[in-house]
């Protein structure tokens, strides 16, 4: 290591010992026969003293540093004088009596200082986000994204459930959002789909019999961004079979205050309230209520149950699914679905936090037959389905036993956790809401050669 210590550790208790620090130079005060700098890692801020007489040399070199210059500083720990202690820094009673120092690499002046409270534009923040990163206020934020798995996968461990990875190109199969289309090389005119969510695939793993998986998945879909949407996000999803609705609330209610305690020191009272989507819309005029007000808690949680399996689609004159076309209806509203699709309730459910939707799952379908009679009310024809989810379907006739699942956003309930008001104040990397990445310029063209190898053509811009 180039260093023995971080910039956040050093006490009184460590007055006399040699130290090495690395880090960025956050400040610089030169005194005259005296200069101070602070030294900043991602711990925090130490205070070093050069002085002429103590070491000629590295007074020599501090005189040409400057803010972000990459350091090393070798001295001894030295503790301050009464009159000079920081009660605000966790070093603040002692400083470094610089002997030695090195320039590991130099800095541009930043086009802001690496501090908290300026007022700095989102283009200006996102364009250089590789310094936006070093504010401690916005790295906090990836400390608390780490935390959060941490806290998630221990939780799920200790419940027996199995961490594993679904495919990142997969098939298209479109109903509901967009999907970003990746084309094929070698199969020329085929495309793979990146996951709007790994459904299928969790299905599949609950026929496999893996009993109990999650995963921390990457998601993507193509729509219309907003403050808490993004095309590619981060959600916790989870599937477990042999189990009905409260068994998949009474686990993540217990998981929740598990991540509430740990990281804000809330207890969170359970079980939450459980309101069918007809009473929401009747009392709040919303299937996402905050109940802020009338629970007095800060964090009203409530579960959203008995929504419609279908709704129709006005424009294309046909009924589609409410949630996805894999919820399971209610088992009394069996007889009823091809003729009053309009009164089937799903087995499905939204978990809401202070008004705003951070998780969905349902039961699911494991029987082909009643999967078929799905995808008939919402018009996707036999050769359509086969072509579309077949491998579901012909899974399921392997014996699929009884599954259910839920997914929450991880992005969304870290902007509460972190009290913020945009997504992107937790995503290390976001797009604006054009969908543009300010620092890298995605979307961007390709190569003519690029588009050659995989057999396609760019319209121009007017769409000709």
């Amino acid at each position: 290591m180039l260093r023995t210590h971080t910039c956040g550790e050093l006490s009184v208790k460590d007055v006399d010992t040699t130290v090495t620090l690395c880090g960025w130079v956050a400040v610089r005060r030169d005194h005259g026969k005296l200069i101070f700098i602070d030294i900043r890692d991602r711990a925090g801020l130490t205070q070093v003293v050069f002085l002429p007489k103590d070491c000629p040399e590295a007074y020599k070199i501090a005189s040409d540093l400057r803010s972000e210059f990459v350091i090393k500083v070798t001295g001894k720990v030295n503790k301050r004088p009464a009159n000079t202690i920081n009660a605000k820094l966790a070093t603040g009673e002692i400083e470094i009596l610089a002997k030695g120092l090195e320039i590991l690499n130099t800095s541009l002046t930043p086009p802001f200082e690496i501090q908290d409270d300026l007022d700095i534009t989102e283009e200006m923040r996102l364009k250089y986000r590789y310094l936006d990163l070093r504010r401690k206020k916005v790295f906090n934020n990836f400390l608390l994204r780490h935390k959060l798995y941490g806290i998630i996968r221990t939780f799920l461990n200790g419940f027996g459930f199995i961490e594993c990875e679904t495919p990142i190109l997969t098939k298209s199969t479109p109903e509901g959002a967009r999907d970003f289309l990746v084309p094929s090389r070698i199969s020329k005119g085929e495309f793979y789909a990146l996951p709007q969510s790994p459904q299928l695939f969790k299905q599949i793993f609950m026929v496999a019999g893996i009993e109990k998986y999650y995963q921390i998945a990457k998601c993507f879909r193509d729509e219309d961004l907003r403050a808490d949407r993004q095309p590619e996000f981060t959600q916790l999803d989870l599937e477990m079979s042999f189990v009905e609705e409260e068994d998949i609330f009474l686990l993540f209610e217990q998981l929740m205050r598990e991540i509430f305690a740990q990281i804000k020191g809330v207890e969170l009272k359970v079980p939450f309230p459980r309101i069918s989507y007809e009473e929401s819309q009747s009392k709040y005029g919303s299937d996402k209520p905050d109940l802020r007000k009338e629970q007095g808690n800060e964090f009203a949680f409530a579960w959203i149950i008995d929504f419609p399996l279908f709704k129709f689609n006005e424009e294309e004159k046909r009924w589609e699914s409410e949630h996805h076309p894999f919820t399971a209806p209610r088992t009394e509203d069996l007889e009823i679905m091809e003729n009053s699709p309009a009164k089937v309730k799903s087995r499905s459910y939204d978990l809401v936090l202070n008004g705003m939707e951070i998780g969905s799952g349902s039961i699911r379908i494991h029987n082909q037959s009643l999967q078929e009679r799905i995808f008939n009310i919402i018009g996707i024809g036999k050769e359509e389905v086969t072509k579309r989810f077949g491998f579901l379907l012909e899974a399921f006739q392997f014996g699929a036993p009884p599954h259910g699942g839920f997914a929450f956003g991880a992005d969304r309930l870290l902007t509460v956790l972190a009290q913020e008001a945009s997504i992107r104040e937790v995503i290390a990397f976001p797009k604006t809401s054009a969908g543009v990445c300010l620092m890298t310029g995605a979307p961007s063209d390709v190569s003519e050669k690029q588009l050659k190898e995989i057999g396609l053509m760019i319209q121009d811009k007017k769409g000709r």
